[in-house]
């Protein structure tokens, strides 16, 4: 999943895109690069992120969605508003990424009527205060309590359990200590028994393992995250740097490979 924000202050890329046009380029190039789906986003969500107006996500990611429905690529919409949602399949988006996992009034019943997947993400709080001091007592049964609770909520207001996707939120609410203790664990959540999307592409956390303060430097740190999240049962990775996780997943693939030998 290649990342396309058309926001000014997104943590890694903000205002990099912030166009209509710009917007277009990068996604066509995550597309050549091998993206197998774009998640689009008009809100930053990044901590310390404050919300835009419903009209100024609108402007700024149905243009692109109806620019890029033609190309075949599916298209993810990540909002937690549910009248982006429905601006946004109306437009050709086929996925519904939301932060709030569709708390907010009205996004459950959007998303399900919709008939998109959905992707549901743990957070803990919301973007502006999530990272004041997060507290679990065990942070992945926790999140894995969490995710169940959507699910039933999704599955009683009628959503078809092979639509739903869920993501444990790295960095939503959560410290390095709790973003380890999930990643090692990650393989746990797959016990539910729905595919799973880790967003880990150039996170803070990279950023203190390895010591660079830049975004744009955790490249690495970023692949090597994906990696371990798909060899322990992750199904998508939403990363920024398309090609390079491409390239390391095809070695990994190429030797667990069976090939009768």
């Amino acid at each position: 999943m290649g990342i396309v924000n058309v926001t000014p202050d997104s943590f890694s890329d903000g205002g990099k895109y912030n166009s209509p046009e710009l917007a277009f380029l990068h996604a066509k190039q995550l597309i050549d690069e091998g993206a197998d789906i774009l998640d689009i986003g008009g809100e930053s969500t990044r901590p310390g992120a404050e919300e835009v107006s419903l009209e100024t996500e609108l402007e700024r990611v149905i243009p692109l969605i109806h620019r890029l429905a033609p190309l075949d690529v599916p298209l993810s919409i990540d909002t937690s508003k549910p009248e982006v949602m429905y601006a946004a399949v109306k437009a050709g988006a086929s996925f519904i990424n939301d932060v709030y996992a569709l708390h907010r009034p009205g996004a459950l019943d959007a998303a399900v009527e919709s008939g998109a997947n959905i992707c549901i993400m743990h957070m803990l709080g919301e973007p502006r205060t999530m990272q004041l001091n997060p507290h679990y007592e065990n942070v992945t049964s926790e999140v894995m309590q969490f995710l169940q609770g959507r699910i039933n909520a999704l599955e009683s207001a009628g959503c078809e359990p092979s639509r739903i996707v869920l993501d444990p939120g790295f960095g939503f609410g959560k410290n390095l200590t709790h973003n380890l203790t999930l990643l090692r664990n990650i393989g746990k959540i797959t016990a539910l028994g729905y595919p799973l999307l880790a967003g880990l592409s150039r996170k803070s956390m990279l950023g203190t393992l390895t010591g660079h303060k830049s975004p744009g430097a955790r490249v690495y740190a970023s692949i090597a995250a994906a990696l371990i999240s798909v060899q322990n049962g992750v199904h998508i990775v939403r990363v920024h740097d398309v090609a390079a996780t491409r390239d390391a997943l095809k070695i990994w693939e190429a030797v667990i490979k069976d090939n009768g030998q």
